[in-house]
């Protein structure tokens, strides 16, 4: 059997994709049918019942495409897998979220990791706080690139309050950026664990990957972005408040912090635990509490975790 299925007011590119990526991925599924995409057409040539579903799979990307920016691969893939992808990382949450440079995967590593993957699915804020070492910031940036790469987003910014733990930013050599840098380094250390340097040079050139103090926050709409506020502990119920206001359409918000790590000269300046004791019982918003027990560095830190615990009770 032959059939032709003819696409309209649609360009085609932006249905098969940049080098027939999204077609060929779709092809994957139907080995025994014979297809060929020319301009406008895709021609069909198997099994009626072959050429029938491939239609409607077809079908079902242009109407997705009509719904967000782009296509990708995971679209192609969410038909297959009966939903979508919040409703595939609901059902398992300990899915794959990301690829390595290296190749390897990163999904969540516990059962707490699992519900910070859920909630970033449920719900557009997420709070995540707990000790060092528990992977809070590692899932949410991995969490960020993924809907980057999928293009569910446009931006991911990632931000922290500037202020030194122990040390004196202003007695570093350079400019500001080159003070900042190295407080802002694990932020780059998680990031080049999952883009290639190159990729992530241009994205930090062209603004698509943003990292930058807290207070240049100040004054800005984040749509379509996905935002992520590491050391929250270090940031003050105003300072906190002002981020939390930047959200646009379409963003993804992530504060991260550990309340046995405040840096501030006060301790009760802190205004992350009093944030979410505010927030927690809004529709939308899902707060995640690490415990030493989901440390996954080396052993040696939930140890180290647990004698300090024990030191200040």
């Amino acid at each position: 059997m032959k059939k032709t299925v003819h696409l309209e007011h649609i360009d085609p590119v932006e249905i098969y994709g940049a080098g027939n990526r999204i077609l060929i991925e779709l092809c994957k599924h139907y080995p025994e049918l014979k297809v060929t995409a020319r301009g406008f057409d895709v021609i069909l040539e198997g099994k009626p019942a072959d050429a029938g579903e491939f239609e409607a799979k077809l079908r079902a990307l242009i109407e997705k495409r009509q719904h967000k920016t782009a296509l990708t691969v995971y679209d192609v893939e969410s038909l297959f897998e009966g939903g979508s992808p919040r409703e595939s990382y609901l059902a398992n949450p300990s899915a794959v979220i990301v690829h390595r440079t290296d190749g390897k995967p990163v999904s969540a590593r516990n059962h707490r990791q699992e519900e910070m993957v859920r909630a970033y699915f449920d719900s557009d804020l997420v709070f995540a706080t707990g000790p060092a070492g528990t992977g809070k910031t590692y899932v949410a940036i991995a969490l960020a690139v993924r809907a980057l790469k999928n293009r569910e987003i446009r931006r991911i910014i990632l931000t922290r309050p500037a202020v030194e733990a122990g040390e004196r930013l202003g007695f570093l050599p350079g400019d500001l950026k080159d003070k900042l840098d190295p407080y802002l380094q694990p932020l780059y250390d998680a990031l080049e664990d999952m883009i290639p340097s190159k990729k992530l040079q241009d994205f930090m050139a062209d603004g698509t990957i943003q990292i930058a103090p807290l207070a240049y926050m100040r004054g800005r709409t984040l749509d379509r972005a996905c935002v992520i506020l590491d050391e929250a502990q270090n940031t003050n119920l105003t300072q906190l408040k002002m981020f939390l206001t930047r959200m646009g359409q379409n963003a993804k918000f992530i504060v991260t912090g550990d309340t046995t790590q405040i840096d501030l000269p006060r301790r009760e300046d802190s205004g992350l635990e009093k944030g979410i004791s505010l927030l927690e019982d809004i529709h939308g918003i899902s707060v995640i509490r690490f415990t030493r027990d989901d440390i996954v560095r080396h052993p040696l830190v939930t140890k180290i975790v647990k004698a300090f615990e024990e030191d200040k009770k």
